[in-house]
C-alpha cells in the first residue's frame, strides 16, 4: 500500500485547510457513504499528528499519510488522489497495489 498525491492535489488541501510546511494530513477509514473497496465506510481526512504510521507521502511540505489501524480499509490498494485540471475539489482512487 501507498499513498500517490499529484502535487495539484497537494496544494489544494494545503490551501483548503490551510495547513502550513510541516502539518500532518491523515487518511482514515470513516464509517457511512461508500467507497469501491470498503462497502459502509468512506474515506476522512484529519489534520493531525501521527501515532503509527503504516505509510506516508510528503509533498508539498505536508505529510500525507495513512495509520497502521486504518490499513484494513485499503484491502491491499495504493490511494490515488489527484485534482484533474477544472476540478473544484482531489478525485480518489484506488489501484490494487503490485509486488
Amino acid at each position: 500500500m501507498n499513498i500517490q498525491i499529484s502535487k495539484e492535489a497537494a496544494a489544494w488541501y494545503k490551501e483548503e485547510l490551510g495547513l502550513a510546511n510541516g502539518d500532518y494530513l491523515r487518511f482514515f477509514a470513516r464509517y457511512g457513504g461508500c467507497s469501491n473497496v470498503q462497502s459502509g465506510f468512506s474515506l476522512g481526512v484529519s489534520n493531525e499528528e501521527p501515532i503509527n504510521l503504516a505509510v506516508k507521502k510528503e509533498a508539498e511540505g505536508i505529510t500525507f499519510y495513512i495509520e497502521e489501524k486504518d490499513e484494513w480499509y485499503f484491502d491491499e490498494h495504493d490511494l490515488v488522489v489527484e485534482l484533474p485540471a477544472g476540478s473544484d475539489e482531489p478525485v480518489i482512487d484506488y489501484k490494487k497495489a503490485t509486488l
